[in-house]
């Protein structure tokens, strides 16, 4: 089909994915200028939109993420809010969150109010205009994506399962390995930790016998190896 004269097609925007580098940006927030991932590289960073200023759930969100602020940061990670509100709506919101409900809002907030920072990241709420969804980004500290979370607009998060992935992350890399569901609270396995599979039939053949040597280690097939932390 030939497009009309003077047309052109919207250029394509990729948003990042888990794995990809997070997108160089230059963003304007409730504590100052930021260069995202740049002025955090060397931690990690737990990056959240949010819908809008004054609202209620996002008001329990961010009085949330502050009260547990202090547990990301003794897991070297920095929190950052965002929603397409100007700046000034931001301050007046967090000084409403301090004067009424005792919480001090300690994170920067990101004031999107043109939307291109949400459009980039995939944050905009389809068919609720220029309404950012709940997502969660984990950067890591090299400034790759690990996670992504999105959540509708009528559910608050859930900040204890933010930190256990962050923290199942952060094991996963220390350790070279993966952690089972609901870890470290598995009905079933506790807090132990999976080894990955065997790449070669000769590394499968040998698993049992290296996790028969190991006290740490539970055996249940060439594929299936738990160990402690």
């Amino acid at each position: 089909m030939t497009k009309p004269m003077g047309s052109a097609a919207e250029p394509t925007v990729e948003t990042p994915g888990i794995g990809d580098q997070f997108p160089e940006l230059t963003v304007e927030t409730s504590m100052g200028e930021r260069s995202l991932p740049d002025d955090y590289e060397g931690s990690w960073l737990v990056l959240f939109s949010h819908p809008g200023d004054f609202t209620p759930v996002c008001t329990s969100e961010f009085v949330a993420f502050e009260q547990r602020r202090e547990e990301f940061e003794s897991q070297q990670a920095e929190l950052v809010g965002l929603s397409v509100d100007r700046v000034h709506s931001h301050i007046k919101w967090t000084e409403w969150i301090d004067e009424n409900l005792d919480v001090d809002i300690g994170f920067p907030i990101i004031a999107d109010d043109q939307g291109s920072v949400a459009k980039r990241l995939g944050m905009l709420h389809p068919g609720a205009g220029t309404a950012t969804v709940r997502s969660v980004f984990i950067v890591d500290p090299e400034g790759t994506v690990r996670l992504i979370l999105t959540y509708p607009m009528e559910i608050g998060r859930n900040i204890d399962e933010i930190l256990r992935s962050l923290r199942a992350l952060q094991k996963s890399d220390a350790h070279g390995v993966a952690v089972p569901a609901d870890w470290p609270n598995n009905e079933t396995f506790s807090d132990r930790v999976l080894l990955s599979p065997p790449s070669t039939e000769a590394d499968a053949a040998a698993r049992k016998a290296e996790a028969e040597a190991d006290d740490g280690t539970e055996y249940y097939d060439w594929w299936f190896v738990t160990r402690e932390q």
